[in-house]
């Protein structure tokens, strides 16, 4: 299955986040791949970047959510939510590769 992602952000405590249009992953912690979901927000997140950067954590949540079964896509009217200009043009080029 192929879901849109709709949001894309970074959260209170620092951490990257995809909000998906329509599924729910609340088992995701299954995969043990550090990615978790929010059902109070609706979104997997990831953890704070140390060794890893916010795109290491895009693909990572990707890839759990691959586990999972659903393809997860940036459309192209994804809201962005604190992310900086950088960071969002690296993910927008990601989609085209």
């Amino acid at each position: 299955m192929e879901d849109k992602i709709k949001e894309i952000g970074i959260d209170g405590e620092g951490r990257l986040y995809l909000k998906p249009a329509v599924e729910t992953f609340p088992m995701i912690y299954r995969e043990a791949m550090e990615v978790h979901w929010s059902s109070e927000h609706g979104y997997l997140y990831g953890g704070v970047p140390r060794k890893w950067s916010y795109l290491d954590w895009y693909h990572q949540i990707l890839k759990a959510a691959s586990e999972q079964g659903c393809k997860l896509v940036a459309s192209s009217d994804v809201t962005w939510v604190n992310i900086p200009a950088e960071l969002q043009a690296q993910i927008v080029g990601e989609q085209g590769a």
